[in-house]
C-alpha cells in the first residue's frame, strides 16, 4: 500500500448491541468516495502487523468492550504514536477493553455510566470556529447520554448537560459532559464522539456530519463540509 495514499482501516467486533457492523458499512462507502482505500477487519490481530499498520492514514474502531492482548493493544498505540490518525464513536471505541488503561489514556476518556438509558437531550456546539463543528449548531439527540471519565487534555468540541432526572442519579444535575473531542497522541491524531449507539443514531445529520469530519481531520484530509445546520 502506497504510503502517500489515502487509507482507513474499520475494525469491528465485540458487543454486537452497538451495531458495530452496520455502523462500519454506514460509513465505508462515504470514505471510498472519498478516495480512501478502506480495510475492514473483524479481528483485532490486524493490530499485530507493524508494517501494515503504518501505512494507514486513519484507524477507525468500532468494537464495544471485549479483550485486547498486551501486543495487539501495543500494535495499535505504537501506529498512532507514530502519526495513523485513530477516529471512533460511542462505546466502539470508548468502551472498549476496559481493562487497558494504556488504551484510554491514548483515546482520551472512558465510559461509565447512562443515566435513564436511550433519552431525550440535546448537544451543544462548544467550538463554533473548529473544522469539524464550523456551521454547525446545538441539536437534539434520542439516544444513550454518555457519562465519561474524560482526560483535561481533550480539546472539547461538543457537550452534553445531564438534567439529573433520569436513572435516580439526581446529584449529577448541571454536570457538562464531553462528547466529541480531539487530542494529540504522540505523531497522531485522536478524535472521538460519544453519539452513535446504533446506526440509526446517524439519521440525525450533525451527528453523522461530525464524525465524518472528524474521521477526515484524524486523516490529516481537508476537512469537507457535507452538511451545515440550518
Amino acid at each position: 500500500m502506497d504510503k502517500a495514499a489515502k487509507s482507513a482501516l474499520m475494525v469491528w467486533g465485540g458487543w454486537q448491541g452497538h451495531e458495530p457492523r452496520q455502523c462500519v458499512d454506514l460509513f465505508a462507502p462515504w470514505l471510498t468516495s472519498k478516495g480512501f482505500d478502506v480495510t475492514i477487519s473483524d479481528t483485532l490481530d490486524v493490530y499485530l502487523d507493524k508494517e501494515r499498520m503504518s501505512r494507514f492514514s486513519v484507524v477507525v474502531p468500532a468494537w464495544t468492550m471485549g479483550q485486547i492482548t498486551r501486543e495487539q493493544s501495543a500494535g495499535l498505540r505504537e501506529a498512532v504514536r507514530g502519526g495513523v490518525g485513530l477516529a471512533g464513536w460511542h462505546g466502539g471505541m470508548c468502551d472498549a477493553f476496559r481493562a487497558d488503561c494504556d488504551y484510554q489514556f491514548m483515546t482520551g476518556g472512558q465510559w461509565v455510566a447512562h443515566p435513564g438509558g436511550v433519552i431525550d437531550y440535546t448537544v451543544t456546539v462548544t467550538n463554533a470556529t473548529d473544522p469539524i463543528t464550523r456551521g454547525l449548531r446545538d441539536f437534539a439527540m434520542h439516544s444513550e447520554q454518555y457519562y465519561m471519565h474524560t482526560d483535561p487534555g481533550n480539546e472539547v468540541l461538543a457537550t452534553t448537560t445531564f438534567t439529573g432526572e433520569h436513572g435516580g442519579v439526581d446529584w449529577i444535575g448541571g454536570v457538562v459532559m464531553p462528547v466529541a473531542w480531539k487530542r494529540p497522541y504522540g505523531r497522531g491524531r485522536v478524535f472521538y464522539c460519544s453519539l452513535g449507539h446504533v446506526a440509526k443514531d446517524f439519521d440525525v445529520p450533525e451527528a453523522r456530519e461530525i464524525v465524518k469530519r472528524g474521521i477526515l481531520w484524524a486523516a490529516r484530509q481537508d476537512v469537507t463540509a457535507e452538511y451545515t445546520s440550518r
